[in-house]
């Protein structure tokens, strides 16, 4: 595994940032347009759900990508973000519809983001001191 990957760890971590990335881009792009939204995430509390969501999960592709942009090499990155894409939307699948399309989804949504924000700082917060 060290030839192929030596920070095999910080693969697996990306892996799981990338999932959560994608799992969040799919559920905010089933959101837009805002007027083609589903009926039970038209008034304007889920309105700011969307846009908190839109705002989490710009923050968390930017950490995402520059994380495994550090500490991965170019091929794994481009070989594990693609399995990430390509397999994600089955997850999306399986959740329940309301998880997916309701105010319940877009709550717990942010709750996820915030989490993984925090781990990824968490993660990478040595590794991003060291870049000044």
């Amino acid at each position: 595994m060290q030839a192929i990957e030596p920070n095999w760890v910080s693969s697996l971590w990306f892996a799981g940032f990338a999932t959560i990335c994608t799992l969040a881009f799919l559920v905010v792009a089933g959101m837009f347009p805002l007027r083609a939204r589903p009926e039970a995430v038209r008034s304007k509390a889920a309105t700011l759900l969307v846009g908190g969501n839109a705002i989490l999960l710009a923050a968390l592709l930017v950490g995402t990508g520059l994380y495994g942009y550090a500490e991965l090499r170019w091929s794994t990155l481009v070989v594990v973000a693609g399995l990430v894409v390509l397999f994600t939307p089955g997850l999306f699948e399986v959740w329940p519809a309301p998880l997916r399309d309701g105010r319940t989804g877009l709550v717990v949504l942010v709750g996820v983001q915030m989490l993984t924000l925090a781990t990824l700082a968490r993660v990478a917060g040595p590794l991003w001191t060291n870049l000044s």
